[in-house]
């Protein structure tokens, strides 16, 4: 089988913090009854594995495409203990999401653990009036403090972290070893790398059911890190061109997420030579490849190129804004044809033609 676009499958999960607002805002088909505070939208984990919706690769498995595909699908980018590196979700956080900390490479060291350090980040795709996130300890508020008032008086840890008011549009970035929680009346689209371990702080007085793990109070705080330059990972920029709007909201390790604005009705080449991942928010469109392959994506839909996708081409059906993920990968691209700035421009030096969406080495 040739490589084709990948569109998975969503995997619901009921959380007790969780609501019924993926369906309006984002058109998915959830269960008939309970609260759905995530639905998977590209997972390649033991217990929790996508399955192609569509297409000439339906019904499989991405573990196994990961596998069968192997550079076709993955480049030169690698995987993670076999896995694809990525984790897409959304996120309806109708109620507070427990305090949580995940750990990162030394922290799992120190508590003796084989774990993955895991990257994040939230867009936010909706937020109330009053809602906020809370990422990291304030300033000035140390460690021991935090650890002391965990231990004596819980709820009050909650002043000790840095809220931040959250709206449409924003964007975060969520190392391992930052003390968060995502507030009440926030949906987020999350972006991050594969990992099963979170240790929870604080769950504001919930009970939960007798089968959860509960709060991990020791192990958490030992993988708390208390000062991380944030805005170095969030640094903005744009590109712009007569068709397209791309701006950068995310550049870490694990990942590079950019926000893209294409206009409707206009069809160009996809010149990508890695994988792809565009996380669909507004307007819908066809990728066209090969001699004949047609996949249509929709508000709503988690779409993966694969890095050798033959001959593709985006046709926008309406105005579309998708969120775009690659995966940085020692490559720049430079065996691969693409215009010049030249034979994008009239003789006068005006814009004739979309400048390319390459991935974010390629853009200038």
């Amino acid at each position: 089988m040739d490589v084709c676009p990948l569109v998975f499958e969503p995997i619901y999960r009921p959380k007790i913090w969780g609501g019924r607002n993926l369906s309006r805002l984002l058109d998915k088909r959830l269960p008939p009854e309970g609260s759905i505070g995530e639905s998977w939208e590209c997972a390649d984990l033991e217990g929790a594995q996508s399955i192609v919706a569509r297409g000439p690769a339906r019904g499989n498995k991405l573990g196994d495409l990961v596998r069968d595909w192997g550079r076709s699908l993955l480049g030169r980018a690698r995987v993670m203990d076999g896995s694809f590196p990525l984790l897409i979700k959304f996120l309806d956080a109708a109620e507070n999401l427990s305090i949580q900390v995940h750990p990162d490479t030394e922290a799992a060291a120190r508590l003796g653990i084989a774990v993955r350090p895991k990257d994040e980040a939230w867009h936010i795709l909706e937020a109330r009036q009053d809602a906020a996130i809370y990422r990291g300890l304030r300033p000035g508020v140390a460690l021991q403090a935090f650890a002391a008032a965990l231990e004596k008086d819980p709820p009050s840890i909650v002043d000790l972290l840095y809220r931040i008011p959250v709206r449409a549009g924003d964007t975060f970035y969520v190392p391992s070893g930052t003390v968060h929680a995502i507030g009440a009346g926030v949906v987020v689209a999350e972006i991050q790398t594969p990992s099963d371990v979170t240790y929870r702080l604080y769950d504001w007085g919930r009970q939960r059911p007798q089968d959860d793990a509960g709060l991990h109070l020791t192990d958490g705080l030992a993988c708390i890190r208390s000062h991380i330059d944030f805005a170095s990972f969030e640094k903005r920029s744009h590109v712009t061109s007569v068709f397209t709007t791309v701006t950068r909201l995310v550049t870490c390790p694990s990942f590079i997420l950019e926000r893209v604005r294409f206009v409707g009705d206009i069809e160009q080449p996809i010149p990508y030579a890695e994988p792809v991942i565009w996380i669909v928010l507004e307007g819908r469109g066809e990728i066209l490849y090969g001699r004949s392959g047609v996949e249509t994506f929709a508000k709503g839909d988690v779409v993966l190129l694969p890095a050798a996708l033959k001959e593709p081409r985006l046709r926008t059906k309406a105005d579309c804004v998708w969120l775009e993920v690659t995966i940085p990968a020692p490559s720049d691209l430079a065996e691969y044809d693409r215009p010049s700035t030249a034979a994008l421009r009239a003789p006068d030096g005006t814009p004739t033609a979309p400048i390319p969406l390459n991935i974010s080495i390629q853009r200038k």
